[in-house]
């Protein structure tokens, strides 16, 4: 047996994006397979995953290690509901929907707090792991903090959540129909950040200094780009796509944010973290790993609906226990070079 898991092991490190691929197309079919709520609940869940990951992958990768992914997910949530709450749940300011200014502000109390992030690691120069872990501890006690003051609870009250939207015609394409054309507005945010991130990434200038600047920031330097700005941008985008994920959650999914416990995020930003190191730091990768998590997530769901003699803490830990496979699997994700370096301009 052990002999077994260490040739796996062997595999997996000699090839981890083919192992990686492999183990989302098993998922992918198995979901294919079961039925339509059960594969519409999992591309709901997947949204801030999806995203979180998308934004630590820019920070990651421009040599920034943005563990405080699960607080940037906490605070977008919880200021996405409180914003709608105040400005009317149901109605509209200037002509557009609450809800998409509650949205608006979860991405810019994001943003926010990645700035604060940001200054911290790259001005002060601080540890970027306590810094991180910071900012989730921060977010983790401010919010429910907030909302006791507001309510007078840790969860706040319930607004209104965003419909689905409809594409004529496309919607009525067999199976991937009711998944991609009938569905709620955060799908349909969540596979336009995957677009772009892979685009901006991967075809862009932008994207071959955030990657100089994770690999060899002194190389990025010396040809007159100032690392700190590409870091600070990294970072700030990073707030915006987890800010996004977090936001679109709250009010497309949930409808309210429960301040109780781990809060309504429940972890899914550090699931985020295992999501692109699973994927090898590729945006589209990443996407398609959170439907892995997100799908054992649904799995959760439906035995704790079925009433199985199985105890709920134990049905809990299923995609956390997920988690530490894939990191114990997948041991050998290159991290960048120059991650969780310090880098000062003209410094050898």
């Amino acid at each position: 047996m052990r002999k077994r898991f260490r040739r796996t092991r062997e595999f997996i490190g000699r090839h981890p994006r083919a192992a990686s691929l492999s183990a989302v197309a098993i998922v992918l079919a198995f979901l294919w397979a079961t039925p339509a709520s059960w594969q519409t609940s999992t591309l709901r869940l997947a949204v801030p995953i999806a995203l979180a990951a998308i934004g630590g992958i820019f920070a990651e990768k421009s040599g920034v290690i943005n563990i405080g992914i699960e607080g940037l997910l906490i605070v977008s949530a919880f200021s996405s509901i409180i914003a709608v709450y105040w400005l009317g749940d149901g109605g509209a300011t200037m002509g557009v929907s609450n809800l998409w200014w509650g949205l608006l502000v979860g991405i810019l109390v994001s943003v926010l707090f990645a700035l604060i992030f940001a200054i911290v690691c790259i001005e002060f120069k601080a540890d970027q792991i306590i810094a991180g872990l910071a900012i989730w501890l921060i977010s983790l006690g401010l919010a429910p903090f907030a909302s006791r003051i507001v309510f007078g609870s840790p969860n706040t009250a319930s607004v209104a959540r965003f419909g689905s939207v409809t594409v004529p015609g496309l919607s009525e394409i067999p199976i991937v129909g009711y998944l991609l054309f009938d569905t709620e507005p955060q799908v349909y945010l969540m596979l336009a950040g995957t677009l772009a991130g892979w685009y901006l990434l991967s075809r862009t200038t932008f994207g071959r200094w955030v990657v100089a600047s994770g690999e060899n920031p002194k190389a990025l330097d010396t040809a007159g780009v100032d690392v700190r700005k590409v870091r600070y941008a990294a970072v700030l985008l990073s707030g915006v796509f987890a800010g996004l994920g977090g936001a679109g959650f709250a009010l497309g999914t949930l409808g309210t944010f429960a301040g109780g416990g781990d809060t309504a995020i429940n972890g899914r930003g550090f699931i985020a973290i295992a999501t692109y190191l699973l994927a090898n730091y590729h945006p589209v990768g990443a996407v398609l790993s959170s439907f892995l998590f997100a799908g054992l997530n649904s799995l959760q769901t439906a035995l704790q609906s079925a009433g199985y003699a199985i105890p709920t803490e134990l049905i809990r830990t299923i995609p956390h226990m997920s988690v530490i496979v894939v990191l114990v699997l997948v041991g050998r994700t290159r991290l960048p070079d120059a991650a969780g370096d310090h880098y000062e301009s003209g410094e050898d």
